[in-house]
């Protein structure tokens, strides 16, 4: 069977869980941007974990099934129709050939995910199916979706059935003001003493400049650093340093001006300093945010992100071990 794209929405593409490993050459995690979001999703519908999706942005697409499937769709509060008719989020329900899915805007979250039992079947590049943009390549045709695309489907497990339902404390609360926990970074002691204080001690606003390769936060006081004499093979903005590395999840202020938080998409390396990173346990909160969302960072020590990624490991497990049957 196959997915007929109508309308693509605003930026929907073929994403799994990632392409780990291959960071040393440039190439980024990639993946869906929530990853407990689209993990839910495929467990919802029977599929193995690593099963490409179809992740949406803001506006979801208008798709046709020419054949009956399983679908389910988890992340961002927004009423999605078959047919027009309003049906739930969070749980697996039954489409039949012919049937066209439609999406509402999404009024709290940014992204939703559409798994459909069988997973999306397009080619693996460097064993992953997601989309990395930038690089052209992965999903559908290495770019996000168009109308008149067709995306193939593979075949459905034993264990997809409709009417298979997330409990109530899988369903993150979408806000639009939430708290970051964040890790300082290795160049947060080039920041003057005030500045590392204004950082954590101010409320931040999601830029419109917020995608798969970063989100831009503004409002925050402007971060001052130490005075100093740029190195040699560093620029002369303060921020600059000579090249390294960018964990997923870190944060770069370049002139120090308004805070990036590097997401999936990124870059692997460059000239900025990364003043600190946000914890994996809280990096799906960041992909719900909308611009004109707001943001606090609150600074934490290895022990506490450590403990909270233990607590997101067990409540995954728990989806998994409830969702099996």
């Amino acid at each position: 069977m196959a997915i007929e794209v109508i309308k693509p929405g605003l930026a929907t593409s073929v994403q799994d869980a990632g392409r780990p490993g291959y960071y040393h050459l440039g190439i980024p995690l990639s993946g869906a941007l929530d990853q407990e979001s689209y993990l839910l999703a495929n467990l919802l519908v029977g599929n193995d974990e690593g099963a490409a999706a179809i992740e949406c942005t803001l506006l979801g697409p208008e798709l046709r099934f020419d054949a009956p499937a399983v679908v389910a769709v988890t992340g961002a509060q927004v009423v999605v129709r078959i047919n027009g008719q309003e049906v739930p989020r969070y749980e697996s329900f039954a489409v039949k050939a012919d049937d066209k899915m439609s999406f509402d805007f999404m009024k709290a979250g940014a992204r939703c995910f559409i798994a459909v039992a069988g997973g999306i079947d397009v080619p693996e590049v460097l064993g992953s199916r997601s989309t990395y943009g930038l690089g052209a390549f992965g999903g559908y045709q290495g770019r996000k979706l168009a109308a008149g695309d067709r995306l193939p489907v593979g075949t459905a497990s034993v264990r997809t059935k409709a009417g298979r339902c997330a409990k109530a404390e899988w369903i993150p609360a979408l806000t639009k003001e939430v708290s970051l926990r964040v890790l300082p970074g290795l160049y947060c002691h080039r920041l003057l003493q005030e500045s590392v204080s204004s950082f954590f001690a101010e409320t931040w606003t999601v830029g419109s400049e917020a995608d798969r390769i970063g989100y831009r936060y503004k409002g925050g006081t402007p971060l001052q650093f130490k005075p100093r004499r740029p190195p040699f093979g560093a620029g002369d903005d303060p921020s600059n340093i000579v090249d390294a590395g960018y964990p997923y999840g870190s944060i770069q202020v370049p002139g120090g001006r308004e805070p990036i938080i590097l997401q999936r998409d990124a870059v692997s390396g460059g000239g900025y300093a990364t003043i600190g990173a946000v914890i994996s346990a809280d990096m799906d909160r960041i992909a719900q945010m909308q611009p004109n969302n707001k943001a606090q960072f609150v600074m934490v020590d290895m022990a506490q992100a450590l403990q909270a990624r233990a607590e997101r490991r067990q409540r995954i497990n728990q989806m998994r071990s409830e969702l099996a049957h």
